[in-house]
């Protein structure tokens, strides 16, 4: 999944760690990257170690390099839910890095307020909008094709993610009878669900929607193909963070099954919509997006909060003035 977003970005590693093995746990992840990472800071010896986002990887960098006292910048800091397990375990990362890093480059004006409520020096922390919408600024392409959006034409594509841990199970079966009786009362519309490679999620979606006509279940999607469909679809319906600010660049509304979300402003803006895990919630949101004109133009058309496509060159002016 990495080689693909570094081949369409035509970025050629310095260093790689090998990280990803078969089954491995959170455990894994981070005490590989602490020893490996070791050697190459002590080499290299940067100025400042740059980490983005909230994920294992970030924040095992992100200590690495405060162990050997080495400056640390957060791009994408200051998201938060303040509930330490949801997501799990991102929000326990981002707050992490955030205590260890002196420069702060935040996507939105409260994230930044959260990291002054938090005690954060003001002078260190920068809003440069988010490095997601600059890639969707080079990957949306005009003369896309993809034989699946030719088995959806004349109908309204809904695309599907869902993999976090805290929705394995129950919460995901939950998820997905909800959209599958949307896809039975409504004829017109079809679903296309780019499956995680996480086994559980696969078992999971073969059960509930592994017989349905309506729904194409098909492999992880690299950013290029997965930009197109979002610019192609109708609506999203995701537990994941970073879609959240993708498809209102887009124009697309966002039904995030999740009960909290690190990512208020779009809520606020009216572009995304909390319906968290239960069954009725999402299956009474999602029909209701479908049936209600008004209301899906309403969201489509909510401003975006979340920059507008530059937010990597102020990164590279504040870390050239400073």
């Amino acid at each position: 999944m990495l080689d693909s977003v570094l081949e369409i970005f035509h970025v050629v590693p310095d260093f790689n760690l090998q990280i990803m093995k078969e089954n491995q746990t959170l455990f894994d992840t981070t005490s590989t990257i602490l020893s490996g990472i070791k050697p190459i800071l002590e080499a290299v010896h940067p100025d400042i170690v740059l980490v983005h986002g909230d994920t294992t990887s970030a924040f095992a960098a992100a200590l690495a390099a405060f162990y050997l006292q080495i400056p640390i910048g957060h791009v994408e800091a200051g998201l938060r839910t303040y509930q330490i397990d949801s997501p799990f375990p991102e929000e326990f990362n981002r707050q992490t890095v955030d205590i260890l890093s002196s420069l702060y480059f935040a996507p939105t004006a409260l994230a930044k307020n959260n990291l002054i409520k938090e005690g954060k020096t003001a002078a260190n922390i920068y809003v440069t909008g988010n490095t997601s919408i600059d890639a969707l600024t080079t990957t949306i392409q005009k003369d896309y094709h993809n034989d699946i959006l030719d088995w959806a034409q004349g109908s309204r594509l809904i695309l599907i993610t869902a993999h976090r841990r805290e929705n394995l199970g129950e919460p995901m079966h939950r998820m997905f009878r909800a959209i599958s009786k949307v896809l039975d009362t409504h004829p017109d519309c079809k679903a296309v669900y780019p499956v995680h490679m996480n086994p559980q999620v696969r078992q999971v979606a073969e059960q509930e929607f592994g017989s349905k006509d309506s729904i194409r279940l098909i492999s992880p999607l690299d950013v290029l193909d997965f930009h197109n469909f979002m610019e192609r679809n109708y609506l999203i319906l995701t537990d994941s963070g970073e879609i959240q600010e993708e498809a209102p660049f887009l124009g697309k509304p966002v039904l995030v099954m999740r009960n909290t979300t690190e990512r208020p402003e779009g809520v606020e803006a009216g572009t995304l919509k909390l319906v968290g895990t239960d069954e009725d919630s999402i299956y009474y949101n999602l029909s209701q997006l479908l049936d209600n004109h008004d209301l899906y133009e309403k969201m489509s058309h909510a401003s975006n909060p979340y920059g507008d496509g530059h937010a990597s060159e102020k990164i590279v002016h504040i870390l050239k003035e400073r």
